[in-house]
Order: structure tokens, then C-alpha cells, then sequence
């Protein structure tokens, strides 16, 4: 399903449905398409806001983690958006985090999916090739349990972005502050509910990444997927919706 994208001054997000707001933060590589299952879901139950972050239009000082929570704070308020369940996969699951720590009075609950603030293996061990084809389609197939999940199309996507050099430099930027932006001796601080999907297969912030957000927030929950890697959404969207629903489910009562 094609959405429209809403542009409103510096910011570009999508916004279906009505109800409580469900905002989803993706990560480093693909927004809209990471999530499709996701929103046409919850789109019949939930006001469901996907901002499109800034990757590659901040400037290089600003290109962190922070820089990019500051754009979701401004986008919030713009929008004047309460009871927020955040959501964040990998990147997007740690600018959740510095968000909810920050603000919050404005957010209902949290849901991390192979979300970094912990550890991530990122690009730690090589940065993107520019213009290497099938380097790129391995890199972006280790992301997945199942190769096949990385399609012709999303490898495309992958590999456009790392023809830039430009852009290339943000993301080993951003990788480079994820890795850098440690939130362990924060995470007592979040009183929110807190439901963790975690796929068993994750290589890229393995289970115990996991199992060590869910022993420091209070609150949290934690699901593992077998058979499934760093984006539980994309890769097992039934099971990830269910789990989700429940959860949700569980705090409107």
C-alpha cells in the first residue's frame, strides 16, 4: 500500500488512522517499507505517525543520535502529540529511548525491537562499501534470518544510499554516536510500560543486548522470535503484530 508522505516545513512524516498516537522511529536503512505490515495493521485501531528522521540533511555536527531525538522533541511538540506509544527499531528504538528520558510526560509506552543504546555490532566491523554490489546485498541479508527478506528492491534502496559519499560519511557518523551514546545507567529512570521483541537471530544486537535492556527497565517485557533477526516487523509481521496488539491491548484497559 502507497502513502502519502505529509510535508509540513521541516518536517516530512506519514499520519493514518485515529485513536491513541502509535509513532514508529525506523533505523539507519528503509523507513515506510520496514513497516508496511505495521501500518496498515494498526492504522484501524491507532493514529499511526511514521516522521521520516533527517538521516542524511542534518549537518555533520548534528548528524548523533541527539541531534536526531532533538528533531522527534520538535516534531512532537509541532504536533502537539500526548499518550504517545513510541516504537523503535535498531537507530530508531535509541532515539526512542533519549526521547523517553527526556519527555517522559508524553509518551504512554515503549516498544523496542532490535533497538541499539546498549551494543550494537552496527558497522563496527566494516563500513559500507561504495559501489560494491554484492557486498552490500550480503551486508544487508545478514540483517535477516531468512536472505530472501532482503529484496532485489530493498538491496537497491541500500545500495543507492552507499553510492554517496556524503552519506555515507552520516552514517558512519551516526553509527559512530550510537556506539558512542550508551544509555545503560539511565535505563532505571523509564517508568513506561516497555514491551522488547527481539528476534533470536538478531546478529546485528544479539538476544542478550535484550535480555540486558530488560533487566534495567523496570517495566518491560521481554518476547523472543525464533527464527527471526533484527527487524522482527519486517520479517515476521504476524507474530510481531500480535505480540504488539496484546501489549497495547493490555494498557488500555
Amino acid at each position: 500500500m502507497e502513502y502519502e508522505i505529509i510535508k509540513d516545513g521541516k518536517f516530512d512524516y506519514l499520519e493514518v488512522g485515529e485513536g491513541e498516537t502509535l509513532m514508529l522511529c525506523h533505523g539507519l536503512f528503509g523507513a515506510l517499507s520496514n513497516f508496511s505490515d505495521l501500518i496498515e495493521k494498526f492504522r484501524h485501531t491507532h493514529k499511526v505517525v511514521v516522521p521520516i528522521l533527517p538521516l542524511f540533511d542534518l549537518d555533520i555536527l548534528h548528524t548523533s543520535v541527539s541531534g536526531l531525538e532533538k528533531h522527534i522533541a520538535a516534531f512532537i511538540e509541532h504536533k502537539n502529540y500526548t499518550n504517545i506509544h513510541l516504537l523503535g527499531n535498531s537507530l530508531g528504538g535509541h532515539v526512542a529511548l533519549v526521547y523517553v528520558l527526556k519527555h517522559p510526560e508524553r509518551v504512554k509506552s515503549l516498544t523496542l525491537t532490535g533497538s541499539s543504546g546498549l551494543f550494537e555490532n552496527a558497522m563496527g566491523d566494516s563500513y559500507p562499501k561504495r559501489g560494491d554490489y554484492e557486498y552490500i546485498k550480503n551486508k544487508t541479508a545478514q540483517t535477516f534470518y531468512d536472505p530472501a527478506v532482503a529484496t532485489p528492491e530493498l538491496v537497491d534502496e541500500v545500495f543507492e544510499i552507499t553510492k554517496n559519499r556524503i552519506k555515507v560519511i552520516k552514517i558512519i557518523a551516526l553509527a559512530k554516536s550510537a556506539i558512542r551514546h550508551n544509555l545503560g545507567e539511565e535505563l532505571n529512570q523509564i517508568q513506561q510500560p516497555t514491551l522488547l521483541i527481539w528476534g533470536k537471530n538478531d546478529i546485528v544486537t544479539p538476544p542478550f543486548v535484550a535480555e540486558e535492556f530488560k533487566k534495567l527497565i523496570p517495566n518491560s517485557q521481554l518476547h523472543f522470535i525464533d527464527k527471526c533477526g533484527h527487524a522482527p516487523m519486517m520479517e515476521v509481521p504476524v507474530e510481531f503484530n500480535s505480540i504488539l496488539e496484546k501489549f497495547l491491548g493490555s494498557l488500555s484497559k
